[in-house]
């Protein structure tokens, strides 16, 4: 398998801006982007009926979110090397490039616009972060070829267009298991909510969260906003610290968590976090540390839930790369190999016959879960609650959707322990 990561540095950046600026007006002038109308269909599948199937992947594999992209393409290339070493799809083999945004959202038209005039590709893998997925999504409706988003969890990303689909639960049924989460296993009613007003991601799931949390009879004492990168939050958390909060709910991503938490340890504040989705990494609990011990956060699938499909993937993937696969690596196998699934029963490669074979998926057997698409191109999915524990995550519980199943819960939640704040940093640093 050919492996193809591409920068965008290497090309034309104005030619770049000029083409995707033109098809996202475009995109703007048609009669809502949510009709399914395509006024630039991409001819790619005239251009791909022999030889390897082109295959696009647009994400953050650099940047402060590169853990994001590179556990997705990790996931896509480990499920193509099975897919090409079982045949590939209608015989032939499957091909992928991937074009990394560097955790741009102005990256994401440009890559995707890169994939269909450039490189042909049929369908189109991306992104995890929900604002470069609006950056990108636009384009691909315009062009006529299918996307997929392994992992952006804002509902406005399927709202663009028919052909735009995604693998994971959405941000207003997440939202909604945090708050209920809060209020009756961990009998939290206070809650301060701390986002990222600069993420699409960030401040929409705060927005559920609270609306659900409010329902179910909690108070949110105070909300305060931050910008991505900018670390310095002490105001915002000394407001916090004087609220009364028992819990703080940070639907932020892992870069900032971890840093934000020990800022709030080394303040005195001692209630436990809890986030969404954007916390999985790696390299959270390398950056947050003692900060972070006992507190939750939502997620698409946990390594120790006991699904034997789940073990044999962590299996696979762990000989393969030698780490544990994080979330963002599941959906992305996942995603590879539901297109793949799509693609051969599909009569043909091209856009709207792809679309339609992949809106007809039913009963996909994923490593995060059964998924079948509903209406709006979106999956009904469990969403999983995870505790970080002495450096480690642990599986709590599993709560589904109506009609969705959901894993056993193998631990018994409990309010969060207490962390031991950090020293104040000394006078001068």
């Amino acid at each position: 398998m050919q492996k193809t990561v591409v920068k965008l540095k290497g090309w034309s950046v104005v030619k770049l801006g000029l083409l995707a600026l033109a098809v996202v007006m475009a995109a703007g002038a048609c009669d809502k982007m949510g009709a399914g109308k395509q006024d630039k269909p991409a001819n790619n599948q005239a251009a791909n009926t022999s030889g390897p199937i082109k295959v696009g992947h647009f994400a953050s594999m650099t940047g402060p979110e590169a853990t994001f992209g590179q556990s997705t393409d990790n996931g896509i290339r480990m499920a193509l090397e099975e897919i090409n070493a079982a045949g590939g799809v209608k015989g032939r083999q499957v091909e992928l490039t991937t074009l990394d945004t560097a955790s741009k959202a102005s990256e994401g038209g440009t890559a995707v616009t890169r994939l269909i005039t450039e490189t042909k590709v049929v369908a189109i893998l991306g992104e995890v972060a929900s604002s470069i997925s609006l950056a990108g999504a636009p384009v691909a409706q315009q062009y006529g070829v299918p996307m997929i988003t392994p992992s952006s969890t804002n509902p406005k990303v399927t709202e663009v267009g028919n052909m735009i689909f995604r693998m994971c639960f959405m941000d207003d049924f997440q939202g909604d298991v945090q708050a209920r989460f809060v209020k009756n296993d961990l009998k939290y009613a206070k809650a301060a909510v701390l986002y990222d007003q600069a993420q699409a991601y960030s401040k929409g799931l705060a927005e559920y969260f609270e609306k659900s949390f409010v329902a179910a009879g909690g108070t949110v004492v105070t909300k305060q906003a931050y910008d991505k990168g900018n670390t310095d939050v002490s105001a915002q958390l000394q407001t916090i610290k004087g609220s009364g909060a028992e819990v703080i709910v940070m639907p932020g991503y892992y870069t900032d968590v971890g840093t934000i938490a020990n800022q709030a340890r080394k303040l005195g504040i001692t209630a436990p976090f809890f986030g969404g989705d954007g916390w999985e990494s790696p390299k959270l609990v390398e950056i947050g540390g003692e900060a972070l011990n006992g507190s939750y956060y939502s997620n698409h699938y946990a390594v120790d839930e006991g699904r034997p499909e789940v073990a044999a993937f962590v299996a696979k993937y762990q000989a393969k790369y030698g780490q544990v696969p994080d979330s963002l690596a599941a959906l992305g196998y996942d995603a590879m190999k539901l297109l793949a699934a799509a693609m051969e029963r599909a009569a043909s490669l091209d856009g709207k016959v792809l679309r339609d074979a992949i809106a007809a998926t039913k009963d996909f057997p994923g490593v995060t879960g059964v998924l079948t698409f509903d209406e709006g191109r979106n999956a009904k999915k469990a969403v999983a609650i995870l505790q970080v524990k002495d450096g480690k995550t642990v599986f709590v519980k599993s709560i589904a959707p109506d009609g969705a199943a959901a894993a056993p819960a193998t631990t018994t939640a409990t309010p969060a322990p207490t962390p031991t704040a950090a020293p104040a940093a000394p006078a001068g640093n």
